[in-house]
């Protein structure tokens, strides 16, 4: 066998390969000598001559601290060092609830049961390990002097900095927080491995059976792969149930196979190219994303072979709507491509989220890149986050899910609405969202920009005319604040909520009889089309509660 090649299959599978380009970049590997892609564009190859002079262990950590290092608890810990040194430097300081905070959370972390084991690995490897057993002595404490506290934390600092340190301490946070919501129970990963070296645990139950396999002759193996197909020898096989949601035990539940005999097994070039999968997700605030993009190699690698956000430098949500925005960017590239759908795999960083699969259609595709709603969106991702009662909300987010679920946006701007009435702030996201419900709809029913345009201007003067109503009201009741409406667009925003048209008619009658107005025109389209009812009387609302804005509104 001159050569391995590893062929598109599901997303773990194809999340392993976009794990093994990586692993191939940080080597010394030159494209389409030492790997490539076949002609017919569904595999990966890699050449065994070259396969078997790598260090498979080493290139597998030192790449995954360096694409996800900046996301891990020791990451956070030195972050906190450099600042907290910082403020100490200043004649000004003094302890604060922050600094009680970040000393709280050094001290917690470094000496966490997961790092504790780590530096018993790596005690006599590195320098000055009196640093981290004064630690665990003695912890960092407000009360210090302030010289005391500075000398302690540099020391800290530059112990921490050592390669060794940073690749223990990283690896020991992305286990429990990263590979382990991909696969369990094996190498580093099995309960009874957790004291022991990290590095020796994967080379024997990865490393070595990858390249024992590429050395060893097959031509009287009996058994072969379930996924790829390749001969296994007895000794060779590896079972799948490592892999999260894929399987159970199958030593002890056997009777989902034919027989109660089981033959879910891999050999050890797709094993190794499992455990490297969740290398190929992409980790955005509280999900992992992999887009899979699997007409061919090529396509897969460019959606996903992407640099990591740093999650720490930004709260959840900033960083989930990153990624929302950046899979809106992957969804747009992809377009050009003239692919029919475009899947994509989600999981959640908790423990217990299994994996949501999500299908973007074609046509949604096109609907995120037309200009028309591209506006209203970027205006959104600017703010995503408003406050609903005692929780924050992504507004971004979920208008972006409601277009790719094929759900209008009417529920969540009455929502909003209701909830402005207490809090004017929302309205600045209520005309947003409902920019892009406008244009949705035009753009669906209408093939030419300019109509689509023209339409857009009756909703535009629906708003200004309910801001006008809103003006002429206050003036009539010499009012300073829209208190004296509040009642009125409650009752507006049910009879949108239940599409009750009469009701809502009723009330803007009274409303302009009251102050001697003749009602605008506009109203009477209302009353044709369910569709423009709803848009028109909730750009109509949106007005009357002062969220319209003519500078925004002009094209």
């Amino acid at each position: 066998m001159e050569r391995i090649d590893i062929t598109i299959g599901d997303f773990r599978k194809n999340a392993g390969i976009v794990g093994m380009n990586y692993l191939l970049k940080e080597s010394t590997a030159a494209e389409d000598v030492d790997y490539g892609i076949s002609e017919d564009g569904n595999s990966l190859w890699i050449a065994v001559e070259f396969a078997l002079k790598q260090d498979w262990t080493e290139l597998y950590f030192k790449t995954f601290v360096k694409r996800l290092g900046a996301t891990t608890t020791y990451q956070r810990t030195m972050d906190k060092i450099k600042n907290l040194l910082e403020k100490l430097q200043l004649d000004t300081w003094k302890v604060d609830k922050e600094t009680k905070e970040d000393l709280k959370f050094i001290n917690d972390k470094l000496l966490s049961n997961s790092y504790q084991s780590g530096f018993q690995n790596i005690k006599n490897d590195i320098q000055n390990p009196e640093v981290y057993e004064q630690l665990k002595k003695e912890k960092l404490k407000d009360k210090m002097e302030r010289e005391e506290l500075i000398a302690r934390l540099e020391k800290l600092q530059e112990f921490l900095a050592q390669d060794l340190c940073e690749e223990t301490f990283s690896m020991k946070s992305l286990l429990y927080t990263y590979i382990n919501r991909f696969w369990d129970g094996k190498s580093f990963l099995l309960r009874a491995n957790a004291k022991k070296e990290m590095r020796e645990t994967f080379t024997r139950d990865f490393t070595e059976p990858f390249l024992k396999y590429l050395e060893t002759d097959h031509t009287k193996a009996k058994d072969s792969c379930i996924d790829c197909g390749y001969p296994v020898n007895p000794k060779e096989k590896v079972s799948i149930a490592f892999m999260t949601e894929c399987a159970d035990d199958l030593v002890r539940k056997k009777s989902a196979f034919w027989n109660g005999k089981v033959d879910a097994y891999l050999c050890p070039v797709c094993a190794f190219v499992y455990a490297v999968s969740p290398l190929g997700f992409q980790v955005y605030g509280n999900h992992f994303v992999f887009l899979n993009t699997s007409d061919t190699i090529e396509q897969l690698l460019d959606s996903n072979c992407k640099e990591q956000i740093n999650s720490n430098k930004q709260g959840e949500n900033e960083t989930y709507s990153s990624w929302m925005s950046k899979m809106i960017g992957e969804v747009l590239k992809e377009k050009s491509k003239q692919i029919t759908n475009l899947p994509i795999i989600i999981k959640g960083i908790d423990n217990e989220t299994s994996y949501q699969f999500q299908i973007i259609q074609n046509d949604v595709i096109e609907l995120l890149g037309n200009d028309f709603i591209r506006k209203p969106l970027e205006k959104l991702q600017a703010y995503p986050n408003v406050k609903v009662k005692n929780e924050f909300w992504n507004v971004y987010e979920k208008t972006v899910w409601n277009i790719l679920r094929y759900q209008n946006q009417y529920q969540l701007i009455n929502c909003l609405l209701k909830e402005s009435l207490d809090n004017n702030g929302l309205l600045y996201s209520v005309f947003w969202i409902q920019e892009v419900q406008k244009y949705v709809n035009l753009v669906r029913k209408y093939s030419e920009k300019e109509e689509v345009k023209q339409m857009a201007k009756v909703s535009y003067f629906m708003a200004k005319d309910g801001n006008q109503l809103r003006k002429d009201l206050m003036n009539s009741k010499n009012a300073t604040s829209d208190e004296c409406l509040r009642g009125t667009i409650y009752q507006l925003l049910n009879a949108l909520s239940v599409k009750n048209k009469e009701r809502f008619f009723d009330i803007v009658l009274r409303l302009y009889c009251g102050i001697n107005k003749q009602v605008p025109t506009k109203f009477f389209e209302m009353i044709e089309e369910q569709e423009k009812f709803l848009d028109y009387g909730y750009a109509f609302v949106i007005g009357l509660k002062g969220g319209f804005y003519e500078k925004d509104n002009e094209n």
